[in-house]
């Protein structure tokens, strides 16, 4: 990359890049450093080598949601999470280098803290928590189907047609050997470590519903780096593709760590409290400083009702 130093990280029309690569990256930390999140936006190329002659990428708050056709029928909507943000970089292929050929600063919507710019997703650098949740999965007898790191979109299937088959559901439960394999995994971890923390949650039936879990890693890194936390959500292949909810959150040294872990039923305001009360007991009623989360009303709801005083932001499209 030419024309750019430690010190001057802004772009400027006429700064050069040897690559896409190189050009997305640099966009990728302005983004950080002055706290908002990135994407890239369109393309344009050669029809007739393939050739991507120039860029645009610009900020996560670009552009307005499209209008939702099922309007008159959707009862629980996503929340808006686009401005019309007319900031972005456009880079044009000239004389074998990309050369920036556009750029607009001014956001029309509040930046992120330096505090919290991380938890951005374009920031994240959560390898270390999807190898957990996948190394977790099999731990438990479970098979990942799709990572979902706050947000919906990321799904192998609709959440229209997930919603469907929860409400089609008329009876909890949860088969053997799913119990078994779950029971298992936390009586080796009890054998490891005594401090290693557990609860289920029981319907009238008494039938197992919701299960929380947290090492004594996990207890730990929280007690120092709990002020931040992002819980994600993924599905399972299990019968009932149940959710699989990840608290996560970054050292020190900006590595990731896990706060916690449970399998949840559904995703219902009354599940959503119940995980968030005992996720308060396992961390002997701390609470975090800020907590990022999805677009799910149930789960802004329960975190309001358990932790009105905790700051929620927004994991996806911030």
């Amino acid at each position: 990359m030419d024309s750019c130093s430690n010190i001057e990280f802004k772009p400027k029309i006429g700064m050069k890049f040897d690559s896409l690569d190189e050009s997305w990256k640099f966009w990728v930390e302005y983004g950080g450093k002055i706290g908002f999140g990135v994407r890239k936006n369109y393309f344009n190329k050669n029809k007739n080598t393939g050739f991507i002659t120039s860029y645009k990428y610009v900020c996560c708050k670009e552009g307005v949601r499209k209008k939702d056709k099922r309007d008159s029928s959707t009862l629980n909507h996503r929340l808006e999470t686009r401005t019309n943000c007319k900031v972005r970089m456009g880079v044009t292929f000239v004389d074998s280098k990309y050369k920036v050929n556009e750029f607009i600063e001014e956001h029309n919507h509040p930046l992120q803290l330096q505090e919290t710019v991380h938890m951005l997703s374009s920031q994240r650098k959560i390898t270390e928590v999807q190898a957990y949740e996948i190394d977790l999965a099999e731990d438990v007898g479970l098979k990942q189907k799709s990572k979902h790191a706050g947000g919906i979109d990321g799904l192998g299937y609709t959440m229209l047609e997930a919603k469907n088959y929860i409400r089609s559901k008329r009876q909890r439960s949860m088969v053997y050997g799913e119990v078994g394999s779950l029971m298992r995994y936390f009586q080796q971890q009890l054998s490891k470590n005594s401090s290693f923390y557990h609860v289920n949650q029981m319907d009238v039936e008494e039938q197992i519903t919701n299960v929380f879990w947290a090492d004594a890693r996990m207890i730990i890194d929280y007690e120092y780096f709990g002020d931040v936390v992002s819980l994600d959500i993924m599905y399972c292949t299990n019968r009932a593709y149940r959710p699989l909810a990840i608290f996560s959150g970054f050292n020190h040294h900006r590595g990731a760590v896990i706060f916690g872990a449970a399998l949840l039923y559904d995703e219902i305001a009354s599940s959503f409290k119940w995980l968030f009360e005992t996720f308060l007991e396992a961390h002997k009623q701390k609470k975090p400083l800020t907590i990022f989360t999805d677009q799910n009303q149930a789960m802004a709801k329960a975190l309001q009702e358990v932790m009105p005083e905790v700051f929620q932001g927004l994991a996806h499209g911030i």
